[in-house]
């Protein structure tokens, strides 16, 4: 009878039919050492130190003859001899065990040998062996550094012979397993981009971030010669951490993400390939990110399929943080895309978006959709990771922080003072809690907003606490975004318009950034524009807050689209916010009974209001944008 040695997925001695076969396990680990270090004999000495370590009492000697033992005997009993044994040495027995390392050496076609160390390697090298020693723990983290610089060495001869379709399907599906294993090997990532580089999704991300980083750097030294804004800042504690862009956050740990294939719920046939094409290139997405590690489709696809086992289980032991669920539905030309990214510990739905799939265009599409996907999660799960992290070491201030921004959701001078309140208490918490602090410069710029006195003492509270929020997390969109604010109602529309690209740039696919954008481009006479991206934020955020319908009233008006205006502020939970735009929407539509009914209503709020002197205020880049206020204004009756 012939016998092997598994040491992939587990440590066993088979039959010739596959079957287990009992046997000492350290006896194995004798055969496992010799076999990976094609050695015919190792000192007795050596291994007992191998398996149970040093001693001073002699111990492991004499665990070592017991075992010897057992091994002679087991071996008797098989008629099978794989070792044999003198005073000093332990041989093994040549050409006596097959064993499944025997390829590791061998010299098959690049693309063959690529193919079977893949799939050796999904399993773990010696998984659950029991041996404590620590010269065992080195050797095995050996074998394992060994076993991945051969997949990286082959994968390498591999992509530059790969020519068939399914040879650079292996190429690229190895690449990202070795990269999800470990996403910050630099040689593996430079591979990554050369692989994918003819696709040119990886440099679109790496363009990106690189953008994002001058963007970050130009800024800084600006503000650094120019912002007495900054000087404050400084005054207030350490040096800014945006002075040196390079400067990378201590270490964390790096969230592990999963990708399921997408579930198919309709009956086009075409969805499966579909399904994987947005697989690929939304997990090519993700590896050109530094905030996240994402587990290789390959394995998602396994994990998917498991029948035998809870998936939440399977989540667990794979230490995954997020999974980001997808479901194709709909059929014929109708095919839609469902996301939503789930973070795993909470069952919480971080975020959501339905994408449609129309197959005339799918090509230019499924690139567009997979960046869009991959930039969204990657940013939302980087503002979750924040702000989990000061739920887990300030408990405290993150309750604080979101009792605070519970009072943002509706806009009302008391529910701004108690916002506020709490989110300084957090701050007495937390000082640096950069989402606090931007949060504190919203509560001023509303409060601005909604008195409509022209208070600067207001703005310049803003700004100070958006210039800190910058301060404790300058790669965040937040303290950028609250910064382009205050800007734009000082009337500093270009420092606003400036501030805000930077924000939209560090999180592309964050809608309030893109809702505030848009603000700041009506303020700075660009309605057409800003109509395009308040409706991209409402796109994303679908059940839009206030200020994003206000936004949208305000660039139709702009257009002179005034039944448009009525239509987005008709939409609002509270449509007496913006009592003055409907007073002169309906002036300009000829309707001035309407008109009077709004002009009541809002002088009951503010009875001092003058329309002059609140556009001497009110940021308004263009005259005719102004002149188009002032008619409508006073032809409602202020």
């Amino acid at each position: 009878m012939t016998f092997s040695l598994r040491t992939f997925g587990g440590l066993k001695l088979l039959d010739s039919d596959g079957h287990d076969v009992a046997f000492p396990e350290k006896g194995l680990l004798i055969l496992a050492y010799l076999l990976a270090g094609s050695m015919e004999r190792e000192l007795r000495g050596t291994m007992s130190h191998f398996l149970w370590g040093h001693d001073d009492n002699g111990s492991a000697q004499v665990n070592l003859r017991k075992l010897v033992s057992r091994i002679k005997s087991r071996q008797a009993e098989l008629g099978a001899q794989f070792l044999r044994f003198t005073e000093t040495v332990i041989e093994l027995e040549p050409s006596s065990l097959a064993s499944d390392m025997s390829f590791l050496d061998g010299a098959d076609p690049p693309s063959s040998k690529l193919a079977l160390l893949v799939k050796t390697l999904e399993s773990e090298f010696l998984a659950g062996a029991n041996c404590q020693s620590p010269a065992f723990r080195r050797w095995l983290r050996a074998q394992k550094s060994r076993h991945t610089g051969l997949l990286k060495e082959t994968l390498t001869v591999a992509a530059a012979q790969a020519v068939a379709k399914e040879e650079i399907a292996l190429v690229k599906e190895t690449a990202l397993l070795i990269f999800s294993a470990d996403p910050e090997d630099a040689d593996i990532h430079r591979m990554l981009l050369k692989i994918f580089d003819a696709a040119g999704e990886v440099e679109y991300f790496r363009q990106i971030f690189e953008g994002r980083g001058e963007l970050l750097a130009s800024w800084s030294r600006l503000r650094a010669k120019s912002s007495p804004v900054l000087e404050q800042v400084r005054e207030l504690g350490p040096a800014p951490a945006f002075m040196a862009a390079t400067e990378m956050p201590p270490k964390v740990k790096i969230p592990r993400l999963i990708l399921l294939p997408p579930r198919n719920d309709g009956r086009n046939g075409d969805t499966a390939m579909i399904a994987a094409s947005l697989i690929e290139d939304i997990t090519i997405g993700f590896c050109a990110m530094n905030s996240l590690q994402v587990i290789a489709p390959y394995t998602a696809v396994q994990i998917s399929q498991q029948k035998d086992e809870d998936p939440f289980v399977t989540f667990e032991r794979h230490d995954i943080a997020y999974i980001l669920d997808t479901r194709l539905s709909g059929q014929d030309g109708e095919i839609s895309l469902f996301s939503q990214l789930i973070e795993f510990a909470s069952s919480e739905i971080v975020w959501a978006e339905r994408f449609s799939l129309e197959l005339s265009s799918l090509v230019r599409q499924r690139r567009d959709i997979s960046r869009r996907i991959a930039l969204s999660v990657a940013s939302q799960i980087e503002r979750h990771e924040m702000m989990r992290s000061h739920f887990e070491e300030k408990p405290t201030a993150y309750h604080r922080y979101l009792m605070g921004r519970r009072y943002l959701s509706r806009l009302t001078l008391p529910n701004l003072q108690r916002a506020r309140t709490e989110l300084k208490a957090s701050l007495e918490e937390s000082a640096n809690f950069a989402l606090a602090l931007s949060s504190i410069a919203r509560t001023y710029s509303e409060e601005w907003l909604l008195t409509a006195r022209g208070d600067i003492d207001l703005l310049k509270s803003a700004e100070k606490y958006a210039m800190q929020a910058i301060a404790a997390r300058h790669n965040m969109a937040d303290g950028y975004r609250e910064l382009g604010v205050a800007k734009v109602l000082q009337g500093a529309i270009d420092e606003s318009v400036e501030a805000l690209e930077l924000a939209e740039t560090l999180s592309p696919h964050y809608a309030d950034v893109i809702a505030d954008h848009a603000d700041t481009l009506t303020h700075w006479s660009r309605p057409g524009l800003a109509l395009r991206k308040i409706e991209r934020a409402i796109e994303l955020n679908p059940l839009s807050p206030d200020s994003y319908l206000w936004t949208a009233a305000g660039a139709n008006y702009a257009l002179g689209e005034f039944d448009a205006t009525l239509s987005y502020i008709n939409r609002m939970a509270d449509g007496s916010l913006a009592d003055r735009l409907s007073a002169a929407s309906w002036a300009m539509l000829g309707e001035k009974e309407k008109a009077g009914f709004f002009v009541q209503r809002a002088r009951e709020t503010n009875p001092d209001f003058d329309v002059d002197k609140w556009l001497s205020v009110v940021p308004i880049k263009e005259q005719w944008h102004k002149d188009l206020y002032r008619e409508g204004l006073k032809k409602a009756g202020f």
